[in-house]
């Protein structure tokens, strides 16, 4: 029986301890076409010098994400605030579960310091769900997006938020805040959010995507899913034609890994052609940006594909 240990940390406590009891998936050998750059760069270096010199953890490392050698080393990464223990239990997550912390009142302050320093033109901001938290965490996501407007106003904010499923005022508290975009995954299709996403509800997460857009009409909105988790072709068409219904502007796609052998196996490798098509769909049902492929990641290239969305505004807004 494998144990998944929690390597990042020098405890040696299970990382996913509701998954200890579940039967192993192998972990299938990857195709070709998913290679990664290796972390090691003098830009890498000197971004995790700085993610530990402000006490921060970032998705980059705890999702164990195949660009964090690209991204890193162009002092890109992607914040994860409120702790590193998430309250959910995704059989696709590599995140830890458990029982987390309290807040540190201090972490907006240190984003914000660390977004200054990064010299960043775009950030991301996510975090773990916070179900034991009256609020969700929305409170402490608006006091971050507060303090890197003081630290670095020429920055632009995405968020990457939870679901707030059953915090009434949630998403009212964060879009108040003002993110320049508003992105919540559905992670998969919806026969799937049983087996891979038990604790949320796939309609909850469409609605809050629509309602974000109603809140803050000037507001981006953003969604993602994995493919590779045994969905079919027209499942995925039909999750776009319900992000498109909740007016959702950016949809990316890419292939889920399978982070250990407890975790959801890969049903299948979906190739780029696949993904090419899919991104043509996309862009066809009314998407004003679509990023498809095999390494596509909800943050991945988000600064670049920021500007690419206000261009698409500007040029729809002058057709």
């Amino acid at each position: 029986m494998t144990r998944v240990l929690n390597l990042l940390e020098a405890d040696p406590r299970p990382r996913h301890p509701e998954k200890a009891h579940r039967p192993d998936n192998p972990i299938a050998r990857k195709p070709a076409w998913i290679r990664a750059k290796a972390p090691g760069s003098p830009g890498y270096a000197a971004t995790h010098a700085l993610v530990r010199q402000h006490k921060l953890t970032t998705v980059c490392e705890e999702a164990r994400c195949p660009n964090i050698g690209e991204c890193w080393e162009k002092k890109h990464a992607t914040f994860m605030i409120m702790g590193e223990i998430c309250t959910r239990a995704c059989a696709f997550c590599n995140v830890a579960t458990g029982l987390p912390g309290a807040l540190d009142a201090d972490e907006p302050a240190r984003v914000a310091d660390a977004t200054a320093k990064l010299g960043l033109s775009h950030v991301v901001v996510t975090s773990v769900d916070r179900d034991d938290l009256g609020d969700g965490g929305a409170a402490h996501f608006a006091a971050v997006i507060r303090a890197i407007r003081t630290a670095a106003p020429a920055t632009t904010i995405e968020v990457l938020t939870p679901d707030f499923l059953r915090k009434d005022g949630a998403l009212e508290i964060v879009i108040d805040a003002r993110p320049d975009v508003f992105n919540h995954n559905l992670e998969t299709v919806p026969g799937n959010y049983l087996t891979v996403r038990p604790g949320a509800r796939y309609f909850h997460s469409l609605r809050l995507l629509q309602r974000a857009k109603e809140l803050d009409p000037a507001v981006f909105t953003k969604s993602g899913i994995m493919v590779g988790l045994g969905e079919t072709r027209n499942e995925v068409l039909q999750v776009m034609d319900d992000l498109r219904s909740a007016q959702v502007d950016f949809l990316t796609i890419g292939q889920y890994l399978q982070p250990s052998p407890k975790h959801h196996a890969v049903e299948d490798f979906v190739t780029p052609a696949e993904f090419e098509a899919y991104a043509a769909i996309g862009a066809a049902k009314g998407f004003a940006l679509v990023s498809a492929s095999p390494l596509t990641r909800s943050s991945h290239h988000a600064g670049e594909d920021f500007a690419r969305l206000k261009a698409a505004r500007l040029a729809a807004a002058k057709a």
